[in-house]
């Protein structure tokens, strides 16, 4: 049996939980147990499989005071792990609703006669993988956990969910939960670190996995070698250009709402603002401004905009990409500095000008609340900056009018462009989203 791992509250700093992780021998029993029951489950049918998820949400929503609790303790986060918990009983009704119907889309009803030899016939029949294997990162634990989930228990397949080590918490407090809802062999919570989430590889059918670069690598190079299909969402330095002509007071609020919600550690966070050289003493003012009224809750985790780091080895890599900057003839102009309130790590909206390409700060992913701001001269400028990234996660572009940002828009180089906004993959779901470059590999993990 694998040693226990300690987990830290990201408030606190204290090691205050345990996990036991799931070796090589205790994910093939997982599996096992999920190939057998997925005959069935697929035998449901459409309709069958979305009561089944309808009853999982009625228990998910009878059980949210707790799940919440639990997630709040993994996050450091008080009203974003609500709107985590309850996104899931959304996406669970939702899916059960819409699923059916797009399902039944699928398959052809008809024979289709062949176009060289009319007298062969053939039909569609779409067949799920039996077995998903899902790997979630720490930002929003419960979110990505079912982004990928709910969809594949729509389709068909049994789902084995291996959530970070960092915030396991909330996997704990779901068991009672799926118990209620008569899946405990359909989705399945594997609790572990990297071995885990390589022994999830090897058993799976299909891997979704969400986190880093570098992880990423790996999960792709372990699916290739089983030649299984692996998709992936990786990092992402969003841009966000705002055109002449935009409404500063606006662009400014939005630029700052995008960059330092959820202390920026979302994969869609703004990271990197581009602004024309005639606005850019403006903007960095008035955003700044904004930026300074912005207040942590380490006091009291109801009260305050920005939480902690989660993880607090993410703080060193933020700190070391401002000290960077300075280094290098940047301008800060509030925040930057790592806070230890109550043992936890904190940091305030962070602004930067004078930033340029040959910063980490505007090369890297931040994960973090900083806001570097580049001033450009063109619009073919300011396209060029936005596309000179390794990454094409997604981008915002703030103009006068829609039509403005739609033609600017058309030109980045990423999954999702917002317009006139920034962010918003975090917050609509419907559309389907691609990865760009090395942000990710693999179908959309939303849309139909």
């Amino acid at each position: 049996m694998s040693a226990a791992l300690s987990v830290t509250n990201p408030r606190t700093g204290e090691a205050d939980f345990r996990i036991t992780p799931v070796g090589a021998d205790g994910m093939q029993a997982m599996a096992a147990r999920a190939r057998a029951a997925q005959p069935d489950w697929l035998a449901l049918g459409a309709e069958g499989r979305a009561q089944a998820l309808l009853r999982f949400a009625d228990a998910l929503e009878a059980a949210a005071p707790s799940v919440i609790e639990a997630l709040e303790r993994d996050t450091g986060r008080r009203r974003i792990a609500g709107q985590e918990v309850m996104g899931v009983v959304g996406a669970l009704r939702g899916w059960s609703q819409l699923g059916p119907m797009l399902l039944a889309g699928l398959d052809d009803a008809d024979w289709t006669k062949g176009r060289a030899k009319p007298h062969f016939q053939h039909r569609n029949d779409h067949v799920p993988y039996a077995l998903v294997g899902v790997i979630s990162p720490w930002n929003f634990p419960m979110t990505l956990s079912f982004i990928d989930t709910v969809p594949a228990l729509m389709a068909g397949a049994c789902v084995i969910v291996k959530p970070s080590e960092v915030t396991p918490r909330f996997a704990e407090s779901l068991r009672p939960v799926i118990e209620t809802a008569e899946l405990s062999d359909i989705v399945q919570f594997a609790q572990g670190a990297g071995e885990t989430g390589a022994a999830l590889v090897g058993v799976a059918d299909c891997i979704c996995f969400t986190g880093s670069v570098e992880t990423g690598r790996k999960v792709a190079v372990g699916c290739a070698q089983r030649l299984i299909p692996a998709n992936l969402e990786l990092g992402g330095k969003d841009p966000l250009i705002i055109a002449p002509g935009a409404d500063l007071d606006v662009a400014t609020t939005l630029a700052l709402r995008a960059s330092v919600l959820a202390t920026g550690q979302a994969c869609q966070s703004i990271e990197r603002v581009y602004v024309p050289d005639d606005l850019l003493p403006e903007f960095v003012e008035l955003l700044t401004e904004k930026a300074e009224a912005v207040t942590l809750n380490s006091q009291d985790i109801a009260r305050g905009h920005i939480g902690p780091f989660i993880d607090p080895r993410q703080s060193a890599v933020v700190a070391a990409q401002i000290e960077d900057a300075v280094a290098r003839g940047a301008t800060l102009h509030c925040g930057g500095l790592v806070r230890r309130d109550g043992g936890g790590h904190w940091m305030e909206p962070t602004v930067l000008s004078g930033v340029t390409h040959d910063m980490a700060v505007m090369r890297e992913e931040t994960f973090g609340p900083v806001i570097p701001v580049m001033g450009y001269g063109t619009v073919d400028e300011a396209v060029a900056l936005a596309n000179d990234t390794e990454f094409g996660l997604s981008a915002g572009v703030f103009a006068a009018n829609l039509d403005d940002a739609l033609a600017i828009g058309r030109r980045i180089r990423a999954g999702a462009i917002s317009l006139q906004d920034a962010a918003l993959t975090g917050q609509y779901f419907e559309a389907g989203k691609q990865s760009f470059g090395h942000s990710g590999l693999g179908g959309s993990r939303m849309g139909e």
